[in-house]
């Protein structure tokens, strides 16, 4: 079936920039350096992608010649030749991610999208889809590209997966020398093409797009305020509230209308802007999630959120974009500014590491795979156990389970083939249908398990479900003993920092000990990796990556929103804040001034 997607219409020099110095993980070194006024914008947190802007605020100026913009700038074209369907069809068939129907995914943290920005290269378009194709993991529900000709931004979103966007025919409509592009992942059941990003706008002094990674917490606050003075939404997206924010600036030039309004916002944020003459990324202060900066051989520079994505499209990695700045690629060079909080200490994601990033990536200036593989072999140090053969739940444990055969001195073998085929199955899954979901993603090697004690090594066991389903499914298959190795401490928290997290009380280590979920998934033993020995092996860096979801201790949390069952990622949390980790706390307070909730001792959770 073909995806529904959208193509729509809103100039770059050859560049040629001093190469920059590649730097350590956590060090500056900038080719040129801006010094702007010093805004202190508030601490950071996480994401979800919705947008098509429209405002009535005097700011903007959209064509009401064009019969969409009456309806928004950027409406979704539903009769797209491919797609036989109806708009209600198309969104119903996408909105409900396959592999949510089978409990193999659906008990698994989910990264919420990745980011690309491509500057000055004759093929913008086309490398940005193949480096969006290398940050498919992050986001498989939609996918979407916007370029720049002549001054003009032209722009294909879909839903669906990269390849079900984009064809030949999409990419001929992406003209133009620099490009940025996204992968969405989401939990809201809204409307979902017109939530596909990069978005773009029209404002006052030109257009804008912009595609994001992360999550804003006080993007109910500061939409509030936004729509007193004015401003009409098109949807419950927390990016569009930078668009806004850009829009009414009245800074100048584009680069510091980025400044004030990142100035403004809470919360975790990697994002690419692209306007006419200008390719920009900024990182929040604390940088919570991923992005990286690299270079082609002529000169072209490349972001993304990822290293995979440099290396698939052949780029050079040079450095990370570092927690607070802002890069900005014009026909004159790079121009780089630290002015986005920079005293704050860094708290990078340590999941993208355990989880989330592709193993062949650098993040955080760290190789994703020697970390995993280092796991894996501390858990076989500090949890040995007599045993035949170490298999890995494919693929996000393989690497540990290497790691842990590695040190223990046991054979690795391929004891799970995971199908790569499940998915995209376009039926409603009855419950007995559901309960087959392991088995249809996971088959057991009979011949590797049949009488063997196994070790099987997972990234995370998040709800339970699917471990226990895991190892009834290799006893079934013979195994002698089933012992399960973690290459993670135990999950306890949510995540507001663009990770989609069950609500606490969903999460299974924070209901049972260790012997309670070893007794819940029937496992002959159980071990997690050490919180500890995680921050041993992180060495120095260990301060510097937030551990919230182990410890339940939070850079910056909204008041009184610990998850709970039924809400969503962006469900309108509240601007007032407990900054519990940063060394001091600010009481929430009511409209009347009355404190809201108890104010917690320093790194305590509120609950």
């Amino acid at each position: 079936m073909a995806a529904t997607t959208t193509t729509t219409t809103t100039n770059l020099s050859p560049l040629s920039p001093p190469p920059l110095d590649t730097t350590k993980p956590f060090s500056f070194s900038p080719s040129k350096l801006l010094f702007p006024k010093t805004l202190t914008p508030k601490t950071s947190l996480s994401h979800k992608p919705n947008f098509t802007l429209f405002s009535k605020n005097p700011i903007f100026e959209p064509n009401f010649t064009d019969p969409d913009d009456k309806i928004s700038i950027f409406e979704p074209q539903f009769t797209d030749p491919d797609a036989n369907l109806s708009k209600d069809s198309i969104l119903q068939a996408h909105l409900t991610d396959p592999d949510d129907d089978f409990e193999y995914n659906d008990d698994k943290p989910r990264e919420e999208c990745g980011v690309v920005g491509i500057f000055a290269d004759p093929e913008a378009s086309r490398l940005c889809y193949l480096a969006l194709h290398a940050l498919q993991h992050r986001g498989q529900e939609g996918a979407g590209i916007v370029t720049v000709n002549d001054k003009v931004l032209h722009s294909v979103t879909g839903v669906g997966l990269v390849s079900e966007v984009f064809n030949q025919s999409k990419l001929d409509q992406l003209p133009g020398d620099s490009a940025i592009g996204h992968v969405r992942y989401s939990t809201a059941g809204s409307s979902m093409l017109k939530n596909v990003q990069p978005f773009v706008t029209r404002y006052r002094y030109g257009s804008v797009g912009v595609a994001h990674n992360g999550n804003l917490v006080n993007y109910q606050k500061l939409r509030n305020e936004l729509e007193d003075n004015g401003s009409i939404f098109t949807t419950s997206s927390d990016t569009e509230v930078v668009l806004h924010l850009i829009a009414i600036s009245k800074a100048r030039p584009f680069f510091l209308r980025i400044v004030e309004a990142c100035g403004k916002l809470e919360g975790a944020y990697s994002m690419v802007f692209l306007t006419e003459e200008k390719l920009v990324a900024v990182r929040d202060p604390y940088g919570f999630r991923p992005l990286v900066m690299g270079r082609k051989s002529n000169g072209a520079v490349v972001f993304a959120s990822e290293t995979c994505a440099l290396d698939l499209i052949e780029a050079t990695y040079e450095r990370e974009v570092n927690p607070g700045e802002v890069i900005v690629v014009d026909k004159s060079g790079v121009q780089s500014s630290l002015c986005l909080l920079t005293h704050v200490v860094r708290k990078a994601c340590i999941f993208e590491h355990i989880y989330f990033a592709m193993p062949n990536s650098i993040v955080f200036g760290r190789s994703v795979y020697a970390s995993r593989h280092k796991y894996g072999e501390i858990l076989a140090m500090e949890a040995p156990v007599e045993c035949d053969v170490v298999i890995a739940v494919p693929d996000s444990g393989v690497v540990a389970a290497l790691g842990y055969a590695a040190k223990s001195g046991v054979p690795f073998q391929q004891g799970l083939i995971r199908s790569h085929y499940v998915g995209r199955t376009f039926i409603e899954p009855s419950q007995k249908i559901r309960d087959f979901g392991v088995k249809l993603k996971l088959s057991p090697v009979r011949a590797v398990l049949e009488g063997k004690r196994v070790v099987v090594v997972d990234d995370s066991i998040v709800r339970g479900t699917t471990s226990s389903k895991i190892v009834r499914l290799l006893k079934e298959a013979g195994a002698k003993e089933v012992h399960m190795r973690i290459a993670s401490p135990p999950i306890i928290g949510s995540c507001y920092y663009g990770v989609d997290t069950p609500s606490a009380e969903e999460l299974i280590s924070n209901r049972l000990s260790v012997e309670g979920i070893r007794d819940y998934i029937g496992s002959d033993s159980l071990a997690f990796l050490p919180i500890e020995s995680m921050k041993e092996f992180l060495g120095d860096d260990s301060p510097n990556f937030c551990y919230a979801c182990f410890s339940g201790k939070y850079p910056v949390l909204p008041t009184g929103k610990v998850k709970h069952t039924g809400d969503s990622v962006d469900d309108g949390l509240s601007g007032s804040m407990e900054y519990i980790d940063g060394g001091w706390i600010q009481e929430a307070k009511d409209d009347n001034g009355k404190s809201r909730s108890p104010v917690p001792e320093k790194d305590e959770v509120v609950a």
